[in-house]
């Protein structure tokens, strides 16, 4: 997937910019909510060998959160691999020269989601 329009169609979906907070990696780009700031993409140009890939070069990854008892599942599948400089039991990179747009997607929306900030009604509380 071509990374501008990878970009503009994460904005449109999300109604939210991406931010490069790191000067010595000015393509490092990082989706954030709005209202908490919390994280839930990173897209990267890392060596391939970062992420298990047998080869040199470079390739352009995004890391999304995911479920923990999915992510077994789901490194099974083309394009997804071990999640590079983050949380691995929460995290996944995903390879964008070979995943499906669709998954892509639909990994994208589950972090959003899943990084969302719970309301009080959502918290489960422990009485003791």
């Amino acid at each position: 997937m071509n990374l501008s329009t990878l970009l503009v169609q994460i904005e449109q979906r999300y109604h939210i910019q991406a931010e490069y907070p790191w000067a010595k990696f000015p393509d490092y780009a990082v989706f954030r909510h709005q209202s908490h700031r919390k994280w839930f993409a990173i897209l990267m140009v890392v060596e391939a060998s970062k992420i298990g890939i047998l080869r040199e070069g470079k390739v352009s990854i995004m890391n999304v959160k995911a479920k923990p008892e999915e992510i077994g599942s789901l490194r099974m599948i083309k394009g997804i691999y071990p999640a590079y400089h983050m949380n691995k039991e929460h995290w996944i990179s995903l390879n964008l020269a070979e995943i499906d747009e669709g998954l892509l997607f639909e990994l994208l929306d589950e972090s959003f989601t899943l990084t969302m900030k719970k309301s009080p009604s959502q918290c489960v509380r422990y009485i003791t």
